[in-house]
């Protein structure tokens, strides 16, 4: 499994690099994205079409670099091309299946923009065995957050039966540390709004 990352030119602004450099000097922007946040406050949407382009052009050299298909999936995620950030998502779970957040993404990934109630019970099937992946790696409080919108959207609202039903699941966010900006984020990276309920 490769670790280094080798860009030679800032994704953001094309300023020259030092091999393992991980701020550029110039835009003072990160050379790998490592986090959703960092790409979603801090870069707009037309350069996180650049950092995916240059990230893309890195993965043909290193296809199986976790850092990269994490940093190109985020871009991708900001530039709601879900399909293909789930694509990126999974090759970097391939790579680094300790990463809760590549679960957790993923799974964000498979309701593509849309309401979990428009979803069908596969696809819902699938985002429970990501959340579920990620809980058992790392229990935050915004993963069992996202099992509670799950729950009510899809199963509350269709009357069906599960267990944890989305009351015990939100009772689950809250103990685990649940911050309200997470769940603004979520919300907004999920494309959706926030069901009064929760």
């Amino acid at each position: 499994m490769s670790s280094v990352v080798e860009i030679l030119t800032c994704p953001g602004c094309g300023n020259p690099l030092s091999i393992g450099q991980e701020v550029c000097d110039w835009c003072h922007r990160p050379v790998v994205i490592s986090t959703f946040n960092s790409v979603y406050s801090g870069i707009h949407s037309n350069c996180a079409d650049k950092y995916a382009s240059a990230y893309g052009n890195a993965l043909r050299r290193d296809p199986d670099n976790p850092a990269l298909n994490k940093a190109i999936a985020f871009c991708y995620l900001k530039l709601k091309l879900y399909s293909k950030a789930l694509a990126a998502f999974e090759k970097a779970i391939e790579d680094d299946f300790n990463d809760s957040e590549l679960y957790f993404y993923a799974a964000v990934c498979l309701l593509n923009g849309e309401k979990a109630f428009c979803s069908h019970k596969p696809t819902i099937d699938k985002v429970l065995q990501y959340l579920n992946a990620a809980i058992s790696i790392e229990p935050k409080g915004i993963y069992y957050y996202y099992m509670a919108y799950i729950k009510y959207d899809y199963f509350a609202r269709h009357n069906f039966r599960t267990s944890p039903n989305y009351m015990e699941a939100l009772r689950m966010a809250m103990n685990a540390g649940l911050s309200r900006y997470d769940v603004e984020q979520l919300y907004k990276i999920l494309g959706v709004d926030k069901p009064a309920c929760l």
